[in-house]
Formats: structure tokens, C-alpha cells, sequence
């Protein structure tokens, strides 16, 4: 069996035995035996922007400050150089306010809502193309040995989803480096976490790869390249339309990532074969399982 990876290497790692994001639930199996499992908790968080209440989200509740930064940086309701005079959290509440010096453009951005696919049901406000335009993503390589020990880390890392399972994971890296790891129960909530990290401590994002566990749809390359990162990556599958902007906007997007492979759809042109994927070690499926566990 493959060894764990030394939470260590990250900057920010997923805490499984975290108590407030799991629960212990007992139910009865295939054999008809009494079976006790961890399934993830969910709990509503309202995100107020001044004295706005912008949406309440389904989530692990873990960062929850990162969460609303980068969900309304996501939205376009903050820029990247907003004067940010305050985060604010309450437990209790379960709200975070979040506090600029000057004022933003929610208003508008209420007006029109647009209801996506993903899990947790996404939300996005107003034209869910609006900003990309003048979008330009950094012509920076991509070398194939990154990628294959990014997934090899990433897969081995302890998580809530192998404990788990019914979690989306992201993480964001450089090179072959995977730097924050973030997880919730909807993917755009795991993409506006790194979001809102790279926003609070202005984090370049022109050099980064933002690795996924979830579908690569619309959303999720909007997101990526609204972020300036300018490469996406998942072990999941394509939407059409996802294919077509991320065509549009310049976005590697590499998907299908098991083992030796992968396919990438868009923005081949910086990607550097620099390994020979028939020397890549494929990993035995069970070091995704923890011992009594189900990889879901």
C-alpha cells in the first residue's frame, strides 16, 4: 500500500479527524449487521457583504472566512484590490459579514440569478460570463511529470473524502507542489475556499494549477480563470460548455486524470511532455481506502 502523504508539505491540509466536520451515524448493512460509519456534516452559512445579505450556503463550516471572501471575489462583488476593513465570523449566528471600505457593486449583481449544476446548488449572480471578457491567462508550461505527481500526492493525502466520501476536494499548486487543500460538500465552496485564501494573502495566481476531484463544468472554469489561474485539472469528466470557454479564455483544462492518463481538451499548446507515461507507477485503487472504510 502506497504511504500517506506528510500533511506537512502543505501550507493548508484537510483535517479528518476534525470533530465538528463528521459525524458518527449507525445503520444497517448488506448482511442485515448493525454498521456504524462517518458521514459529513452540512450547515448553513449566510454571508452578508456590509449590510447585505448576499446567500446562505450549505457547507462543512470549516474557513468559513475564506469561503465568503472568495465566494463574492468569484462573484465579481469584490475586486482583487477591494479595501477589505473586515472579516467577521460568528460561530453562533453562523454568518460572516464581510466589511469594505467603499461601496461595492452587490446591488446590480442581485438583480439576475443564475442557478448552475454542481452540488450544493451553485449559485452565480448576474451574467455568468460577465468579467472574462479581457481575460488574459499567462502562456506558462506545464510539465507532465507535475502533473503525475500531483495526482499521486494529492490521491494519498489523508482527507474527509477517504474517510468519508460525499465530498469534493480542491487544491491549489505549484509546479509539482500542491500547496493549499481545501474540501466541502459542493465543489464551487472548495473553489471559493482557495479563493479566498488567495485573496486574503495576495497569492500570485498566474503560476499556480488548480487540481480538482470534481466535474470540469461551466462554473468551475469560470472560476479558475476569473482567478488568473491559468490551468485546471481533474480525475472527473468535461461538460461541452466548460470545454468551449475554457477554449475561449486560453484555460488548460486536463481531465480524466487515472493512473497513466489523462485528456486535455483545451489549451494544449502549454503542456510539456517531459515523462514517458509508460514509466509512471500506477498506485493499487485500494490506497484510496482507509482500512473498514468505503471510498464513495
Amino acid at each position: 500500500m502506497a504511504k500517506e502523504t506528510d500533511v506537512t508539505d502543505y501550507l493548508i491540509a484537510p483535517d479528518p479527524a476534525a470533530t465538528r466536520l463528521t459525524r458518527a451515524v449507525s445503520g444497517v448493512d448488506h448482511n442485515g449487521e448493525i454498521s456504524q460509519i462517518s458521514v459529513v456534516e452540512e450547515r448553513p452559512l449566510t454571508i452578508f457583504l456590509n449590510g447585505q445579505e448576499i446567500v446562505t450556503a450549505m457547507t462543512i463550516g470549516d474557513y468559513p472566512e475564506y469561503l465568503a471572501l472568495g465566494f463574492l471575489r468569484n462573484q465579481g462583488m469584490l475586486r482583487d484590490n477591494e479595501d477589505i476593513t473586515g472579516v467577521d465570523y460568528d460561530d453562533e449566528l453562523e454568518t460572516v459579514v464581510v466589511r469594505t471600505a467603499s461601496q461595492t457593486t452587490y446591488e446590480e449583481k442581485l438583480k439576475k440569478k443564475t442557478r448552475t449544476s454542481g452540488c450544493a446548488v451553485g449559485t452565480v449572480f448576474g451574467d455568468m460570463m460577465e468579467g472574462l471578457e479581457g481575460v488574459t491567462l499567462p502562456a506558462t508550461e506545464v510539465r507532465t511529470s507535475w502533473l503525475y505527481a500531483l495526482a499521486a500526492q494529492i490521491n494519498r493525502t489523508p482527507s474527509l473524502y477517504l474517510q468519508a466520501g460525499a465530498i469534493h476536494g480542491t487544491v491549489l499548486c505549484h509546479q509539482d507542489r500542491p500547496l493549499v487543500y481545501m474540501e466541502d460538500v459542493g465543489r464551487h465552496n472548495a473553489v471559493d475556499k482557495i479563493a479566498g485564501w488567495m485573496l486574503r494573502h495576495q497569492s500570485v495566481a498566474g503560476d499556480k494549477i488548480l487540481y480538482t476531484t470534481g466535474r470540469l463544468t461551466s462554473e468551475m472554469v469560470i472560476k479558475t480563470a476569473m482567478m488568473g489561474i491559468p490551468v485546471l485539472a481533474s480525475r472527473s469528466g468535461f461538460t461541452a460548455w466548460g470545454v468551449e470557454i475554457a477554449r475561449q479564455v486560453g484555460l488548460t483544462l486536463i481531465g480524466r486524470m487515472r493512473g497513466q492518463r489523462f485528456v486535455c481538451l483545451a489549451g494544449d499548446d502549454r503542456l510539456i511532455r517531459d515523462v514517458d507515461p509508460g514509466t509512471v507507477v500506477v498506485e493499487d485503487g485500494k490506497h484510496r481506502r482507509k482500512s473498514g472504510g468505503k471510498n464513495t
